[in-house]
């Protein structure tokens, strides 16, 4: 991980200081925004639809303030083209989210996937790879994909 955004975590993620083994929901939120703008960047091209789709996502869907949101939002795209690992974000996912919150993860990611209605084969690529980091099985991945297509069409 970067230490852009290691020193993102310190500033806003407070450990438990009674519970140093238990993952606070803040932290398993900010760990799935990173994820899906880790998504964004995984083709060639970053579109403004994937940037408002996650945008909407960290704010509306994780209850993430403006600043938390535009502050990961900046570290991500000043890092655009260096190489991160995932083992951080996915780890708290692991330790944090049940099988349900898992696969809405992936949801998710398939939401950033199709934004742009162009599907490339490194998006793909990297969501199978996320559902393998944490733990979602082929058809939890497959129906994940399914829902978020259907949804699409029928916005």
């Amino acid at each position: 991980m970067t230490n852009s955004i290691k020193q993102f975590f310190e500033k806003y993620i407070k450990k438990d200081t009674e519970s140093p083994d238990k993952v606070s929901e803040h932290a398993l939120q900010i760990a799935t925004a990173a994820l899906l703008i880790e998504m964004m960047r995984a083709d060639s091209e970053i579109r403004e639809e994937e940037k408002r789709t996650i945008s909407a996502s960290m704010r509306t869907k994780f209850g993430l303030s403006d600043e938390e949101a535009e502050a990961l939002t900046g570290l991500a795209e000043a890092k655009i083209w260096e190489s991160t690992g995932y083992h951080e974000f996915t780890s708290m996912i692991n330790k944090g989210f049940t099988r349900k919150q898992k696969i809405k993860v992936i949801e998710h990611l398939w939401e950033v996937a199709f934004a742009d209605s162009i599907l490339d084969k490194h998006e793909e690529y990297m969501v199978r790879k996320i559902a393998g980091l944490i733990y979602v099985s082929h058809k939890d991945f497959i129906d994940a994909k399914l829902r978020v297509k259907t949804q699409i069409r029928g916005s």
